[in-house]
């Protein structure tokens, strides 16, 4: 009996995850969750495994790039070999009684009949004899039928997400520099003479901030899948908009705050719900992502192109910043993704200036 009810709690369990995890999962608050667990003591292993393995910044991103695929690809194993196991494990809490070719029915046998029946192998080999058996049988069947059908739709659904999410990052590049920044982002306009479409590209981003909200709360797994260039991830991008939606408010000569408060408010409430989602808590006190003399700099490359900051000791700049950039660095610490700069350090090319065979 306590075998019986052991299955059937397996495949329960297995079940609910499969169901929460791809066909209700919009939900930021969750309760303890085996999808959850296996999601963080893989990430930490993975990490662990790649700091041992190297140093160099690219080859760590080319290794961490994998962990999301993989992670995908293990999650749907696990499930798969989870409903198998919970069904042999009820065939042998009742005895189901099976025809074999003269062999001894054992644990082992009951494990590979669960295995044909999941996967609808239909071999014929070994058959249930009894009708309790034969019912569990069709369940297991309908089940695997099921089960791959819904792997069948879940991971387009994952890549077209991902996709969507990869295309304005990219356009972003020519805009505001590989890594992107607030300070390039504006300088370019307002060399370009083109600041009026500054509220355009907010207007996009507070969309885009919005998918990607509604993406990554239903399919956290997103969250690990890195962008083609190392100088790029989404959270780089979503921080550089909000770095940028933040002097705009702070004052910046000519310009509106209007569009920036709305596409300020809504990447601050993408950023502080995939902090919920994640667990990963924001040190409130400490932030030193521009300190005085990179805020001078600050202000003299936007004088430069004549957009004269209405806030020169930096303090309303600094109220703004401290709504999201805890935030944004406790999901940079997790997911160990680098953060832009305020103000570029050095000169440096955007991706599509360069090639493999120019540098």
């Amino acid at each position: 009996m306590l075998t019986l009810v052991l299955g059937t709690v397996i495949i329960v369990t297995v079940l609910w995850e499969t169901f929460e995890t791809i066909i209700l999962p919009r939900r930021v608050r969750r309760r303890f969750r085996l999808t959850r667990l296996y999601y963080r003591s893989t990430w930490l292993s993975w990490l662990a495994i790649v700091n041992s393995m190297t140093r160099k910044r690219w080859r760590r991103e080319s290794l961490l790039s994998f962990f999301g695929p993989l992670s995908l690809i293990g999650l749907l194993a696990i499930w798969a070999i989870g409903l198998v196991l919970g069904f042999a494990v009820v065939h042998y809490g009742l005895r189901s009684p099976l025809t074999t070719q003269s062999e001894t029915v054992s644990f082992a046998t009951y494990l590979y009949f669960s295995g044909t029946n999941f996967f609808t192998l239909g071999l014929g080999d070994i058959a249930p004899v009894s009708w309790p058996a034969r019912a569990i049988t069709v369940l297991e069947a309908g089940i695997g039928f099921g089960f791959l059908a819904i792997v069948i739709g879940y991971l387009p659904v994952i890549y077209q997400s991902f996709s969507r999410r990869e295309v304005i990052i990219s356009m972003l590049d020519a805009r505001a520099g590989s890594p992107p920044n607030a300070a390039e982002l504006l300088r370019r306009h307002a060399e370009d003479k083109r600041l009026e479409h500054i509220d355009t590209l907010l207007r996009d981003w507070e969309l885009w901030s919005a998918e990607l909200l509604e993406s990554h709360l239903s399919y956290p797994v997103l969250a690990y899948f890195r962008s083609q260039h190392d100088n790029q991830s989404w959270l780089a991008a979503l921080t550089a908009i909000l770095d940028a939606s933040a002097l705009v408010m702070a004052g910046v000569k000519g310009r509106s705050s209007s569009q920036a408060r709305l596409t300020f408010a809504m990447a601050r409430h993408t950023v502080v719900d995939l902090c919920q989602v994640f667990n990963t808590e924001p040190d409130l006190q400490r932030s030193n992502r521009l300190n005085a003399a990179d805020l001078q700099h600050l202000h003299a490359a936007l004088r430069a192109v004549g957009l004269d900051p209405d806030d020169p000791d930096g303090q309303r700049l600094a109220r703004f910043r401290k709504m999201y950039e805890p935030y944004v660095e406790a999901l940079a610490r997790h997911l160990q993704m680098d953060l832009p700069p305020w103000i570029p350090a050095t000169l440096q090319k955007d991706n599509w200036q360069t090639t493999a065979w120019e540098r």
